[in-house]
């Protein structure tokens, strides 16, 4: 009788080879996933991406053309004198004629006539001055360069905060538009005239910007210059009140300016 062979053990070298075969078709597998998930996103993504270059090319153009715009006009100022250049300024807020424009002059040379040679100016960055925050700043260079004072300080305030610049005058009022919130509804301007006091040396006076009445209480007596005050906008009579009586208990003046 024939004995029967027992089968033999299984070869190691069989074994790692299917192992190897397996992890290969997995490998391809994965492989095969990868390329159909990647080819379906671009198909999903392309217009995508193209609106989006498209919109970036929009706005680069609208770039490149007000670039150009600027440049034109900074080539047509450089042609034009000091005085035509602060009248097309006044012109675009509505003072360059009638009784706004001598009413802006008399306010200048009220600025001239202050002793001392230094100015420090507060500007009310509440909500309500948003608005007229884009006439501000041709109207704030104009002032400063016809006062003949040097801008030493620009402080601005809103709602129990404020902040003090120096600097030169381009950069103070660079840092003006960009720092100041103008939003909040509270007008703290005498906790803006202690904040200014803290942080810049007595100027030859406070020049104060703004369309509204403080809301928290003003100590005059704590303020070291005279206060020149411009109420903006429309005819607020308690903000007139307010602004005259800072500027009679401080020395200063008041002036009424409506900006376009």
């Amino acid at each position: 009788m024939r004995r029967k062979h027992r089968s033999s053990p299984p070869n190691i070298y069989e074994m790692f080879s299917d192992i190897a075969l397996l992890m290969l078709a997995t490998f391809i597998f994965l492989l095969v996933t990868i390329l159909i998930t990647a080819r379906m996103a671009e198909q999903v993504q392309a217009p995508r991406l193209k609106h989006a270059l498209a919109d970036m090319q929009i706005e680069l153009d609208k770039s490149h053309a007000e670039e150009a715009r600027l440049k034109a006009n900074m080539d047509a100022l450089a042609g034009t004198s000091s005085d035509v250049q602060m009248n097309r300024a006044l012109a675009a807020v509505g003072l360059a004629r009638g009784k706004k424009r001598k009413d802006f002059d008399v306010f200048v040379k009220g600025l001239r006539d202050l002793p001392g040679n230094n100015l420090h100016l507060l500007v009310d960055a509440t909500g309500s001055m948003h608005g007229a925050s884009q006439f501000l700043i041709p109207v704030l260079r104009i002032i400063v360069i016809r006062s003949g004072k040097k801008l030493d300080a620009l402080t601005w305030f809103s709602d129990g905060k404020a902040d003090t610049y120096h600097g030169t005058l381009g950069a103070m009022l660079d840092r003006l538009m960009e720092g100041a919130p103008f939003i909040g509804a509270n007008e703290t301007i005498g906790y803006g005239f202690q904040y200014a006091a803290e942080h810049a040396p007595a100027p030859g006076a406070y020049l104060l910007i703004g369309d509204e009445p403080p809301t928290d209480r003003i100590h005059y007596f704590n303020i070291p210059s005279p206060v020149f005050t411009l109420p903006l906008g429309r005819d607020n009579p308690d903000t007139n009140w307010h602004y005259q009586k800072l500027a009679d208990e401080t020395g200063g003046k008041m002036l009424h300016l409506e900006l376009q």
